[in-house]
This record gives C-alpha cells, structure tokens and sequence, in this order.
C-alpha cells in the first residue's frame, strides 16, 4: 500500500514536472515576466487590483512588456509612456476588442459601448461621439447644466457653514446629476428615491470590479450563478440601471421631440428612425439603454474620484490653492460664470488642475484590452485572445517623462514663462480607437467643478489635523480615504 502511495505521488509530481516545462517551451517567444505554475498561474496575480504597486515591481525587475498569468489567462502589460504609445498606436485594430470574460458579458450583456466590440461598438461609439458633441452646442448645452450642478453643489457646502464635513456625498449627487442631464435632459432633486436608488446600484458595480467575487465568477460562472454574493447585487444594479433607462426611453418617445434633440436619448431615437430600414444596423432601445449605463458607469464613479482628490490636494497645498484663487479673482473678479473656454486665460489654474489628475490617477492601470490577432511587438509574440493592459499610471508617473513624477507640482504643465503647456504624456483618458468618449464632457466637468468651488469656498483642514491622508485604498478605482474638511466662504 505504502508503495503504491509512493509510486503514485511520484508519478504525479513527475506529471506536473512535464506539464511545467511544457508551458515553459510553450511560453518561450512571450515577453518576460514572474514565475507561473501550472493551472495556478503568476504567484499573487489575483492579489493584482489590491497592490498598487504590484505592477512597477516586476516592470522594475523583467522590462516595460511584461507577463502574467492569472489562472489560464494570459495578460501582457504595456509600461511607461513610450511602450503604451507604441502599442495601442502600432496595433490600433489588433488591439481594439475589450475584455471577454464571464462576468463582462453578464453586466454588459455585449451592448452599449464599453463591453461590446466590432459592428456593434463601432456604431455605439459613433453615436455617442457625435451626440456629446452636438450637445456641447447652444443655450441649453451640457456646459449650462454642469453650471447649474455646480451652484447646487456650491448650496450644499455653503450649509456646512464652515464646519468640518465629508464633500462626499455632495460631489456624487452633483456628478451623477451631469450624466441625467446628459441622458435624460433634466436633474433630479438630491433626495429623489429614484436618483439615490440610482447611485447606490452604481456604487454595487463598482465595488464588484476586481474583487475576489468577480475573479470567482470569471473562473466558475456556472457555480456563481447559485451562489450568493455581491456579484448577485451588481447584475441586479445593472438591471436597476438599465430598466431606469427605458423607462425614460419611453417617455420621450411619449414626447416625441426629434425635430430638435435636446439630450442623448433624443439623438439616439433620431438615429434609430434614420436606420430603421438598415438591416445591420445596431441601433435600438436595447444598445441605448445599455449605452446609457455606460455614461453611468465610466462618467460618474471617475470623475467622483478625481474630484475628492482635487478638494484634499487643495486643502493639503494652501499656497498652490491661494495662486489659483488669486488667478481667478485676477481675471474674472467674483461675479460672472466661467466657461471651459476660459481656462485659455486662467494657465495656473489649468496645470493644477491637469497636475491633480496626472499625480492622482483615479485607475489602478488603463482600461484592459482583448487582441484580435496575434501580434509581434518588440520581437515578442502576443497570441490572439490576449489580455493587454495599458498601464497609464505608469504613463502618468513615468520618470523619464516628468520632472518629479511622485510630487504635487503644477509647473509639469507650464512653461519658463508661465504659460500652459499641453504634454503629449498626459493620457488618463487612454490612447487610440478605445479612448474614453466621455473625456471632453469629464474636462469641461472638473474645470467647471473646480473654478466655481475656489471662487465660492476656500478650502482648509479641519482644527487639528495637520494633513489628509494623500494614501488611496487600493481597488480598481482609487479612492482616497474617508476625509473631512473646511469649506469656508471667500469676502464675496
């Protein structure tokens, strides 16, 4: 017994050795990367969107194209400014799919705009570029109504009255706002139950991504659909969402005004009746309801992030936020709007403002891709299928690119002069065919935000604390942790 116990374990371990170095040779022409064993894959891989670091460490050790298994998976990682570029620009098709995975296809059900690819993405993509452009336009313009957000944001903190507060449920409602008057042309009340039911679904997904729940349901979707858990929650928030949508489909279909589109439903209805003879066309309520979840979920959790870093950047640097205000007063005095046009006249203002995302990525990494095809790139070979992840913190933070790339300091963005320089390195918007397609709307959103707070508020710590925690808590979007501050009202 003993020794067929014996003969047995070692003909398993002699199994497992073949199988080693039979991935080995198989995996000979990939790029470089950390030891990866059989079915389990790279050690530590599925601890990857709870170490912030976990990617410049083996970027530091094997180069800037990287290897890394999660399970079966295989993931290449782009690094620093010059490999990102080289690759989502060299490879724009061959790199263009997204993710395909279980629980992708489950929220996004192969709609919308961020979860589809081919025929489907390219028209979504397009209806959306070409509607946020049009809706940058007129008396009633996005632009308006993130003006509008921003002035009941502005009420919120001014009944704090300048006592320590936390901003953030403030922020959330005033973001997710912007994205209803962009959907549905019009604003909820912050109290409204559906508008809260509405965040609170959001905040469901995003806290899904990147959890052991969601690598669980990519690995054993079958069994995951008996079992409960957060992931249940988040396809019903998806669902929420979705349902939400077309109820708001219907009535202004109900209303009928395509003879002049004032939100994206309008423009996209519009586009429904021009193809309605077109049999390829993607086109219909579906696509739009899971289009408008996409506007949800990219443009609101971000730019809730990058917002609660700008007011704890400003309330931990008070002589960068007194140059800011003094600029703004300087230009515009304390009445009159101003409009994201005018950031040309307000250069300080502008490089904090682009230093704050830059210092501050709100993304773990970029948004992952799928390639379509199999692909040679600095005499490594990426097979078709593969996971490649542009790692735009490492854009953002590359050394060989900024002056002081862990450092707070506005002057990346400004010439010996003083002027606003543009940087070709400031990507947190992505590169190529997959860039975000909300990025206009997101940069008139913070600068808006921004210059109206600073005009109304200065921002301080509150008594005693002598500087908020600038660490992020480490998931697939950064958040800073839980902070109180000041909001206290300027002499106008």
């Amino acid at each position: 017994m003993i020794a067929m116990t014996t003969f047995l374990f070692v003909l398993l371990l002699a199994l497992l050795i073949l199988l080693f170095l039979r991935q080995l040779w198989s995996r000979r022409h990939l790029p470089p990367g950390p030891l990866a064993l059989p079915l389990i894959g790279t050690l530590g891989a599925y601890g990857i969107s709870f170490q912030e670091d976990y990617i410049s460490k083996h970027v530091k050790q094997y180069g800037n194209i990287l290897t890394i298994w999660a399970g079966p998976q295989l993931f290449i990682v782009l690094s620093g400014f010059k490999t990102v570029k080289e690759g989502m620009t060299s490879f724009p098709e061959e790199f263009s799919d997204r993710l395909d995975n279980p629980l992708m296809t489950a929220l996004g059900k192969e709609r919308g705009i961020i979860l589809s690819n081919g025929h489907t993405w390219k028209q979504q993509r397009y209806i959306a570029i070409t509607s946020l452009r049009k809706l940058g336009l007129g008396k009633k313009s996005v632009e308006h109504q993130i003006e509008d957000a921003a002035q009941t944001l502005i009420e919120a903190f001014r009944q704090t009255k300048g006592q320590p507060f936390d901003p953030s449920i403030s922020v959330i409602n005033a973001v997710c706002n912007v994205i209803c008057a962009l959907s549905f042309g019009h604003q909820f009340a912050p109290e409204d139950e559906n508008f809260q039911n509405l965040i609170q679904a959001l905040e469901s997904i995003v806290k899904l991504t990147g959890n052991f729940f969601y690598l669980m349901y990519n690995v054993f979707p079958r069994l995951m659909g008996y079992l409960p858990g957060p992931h249940k929650k988040a396809l019903a928030s998806v669902d929420l969402i979705v349902s939400f949508a077309k109820q708001e489909i219907e009535k202004h279909k109900e209303f009928h005004a395509l003879h002049e589109p004032q939100d994206f439903i309008d423009y996209y209805l519009l586009q429904m009746e021009k193809s309605k003879n077109d049999p390829n066309s993607t086109y219909n309520k579906d696509n739009l309801a899971v289009c408008i979840c996409d506007f949800f979920g990219a443009g609101t959790d971000t730019t809730f992030a990058t917002l609660k870093w700008a007011l704890l950047l400003l309330a931990n640097h008070p002589d960068i936020q007194e140059k800011v205000q003094k600029e703004i007063e300087d230009v515009f005095g304390f009445s009159g709007s101003i409009s994201y046009q005018d950031r040309k006249k307000l250069p300080y203002t502008n490089a904090v403002i682009h230093e704050m995302q830059r210092v501050k990525y709100v993304l773990l990494f970029g948004v992952p891709r799928q390639s379509i095809k199999d692909v040679k790139m600095r005499g490594y070979h990426i097979p078709k299928r593969t996971v490649i992840i542009p790692d735009l913190r490492s854009v953002l933070l590359d050394p060989e690119q900024w002056e002081t790339p862990e450092e707070f300091n506005p002057n990346h963005f400004l010439d010996k002069d003083g002027k606003f320089m543009e940087r070709e390195e400031f990507l947190p918007f992505g590169i190529g065919v997959r860039a975000c397609v909300g990025q206009q709307l997101a940069r008139i959103e913070i600068f808006i935000f921004l210059t109206s707070l600073l005009r109304a508020f200065s921002f301080r710590l509150p008594e005693g604390v002598k500087e908020l925690n600038e660490a992020p808590i480490v998931k697939v979007t950064l958040h800073p942790h839980p902070y109180k501050l000041c909001a206290i009202p300027t002499k106008a």
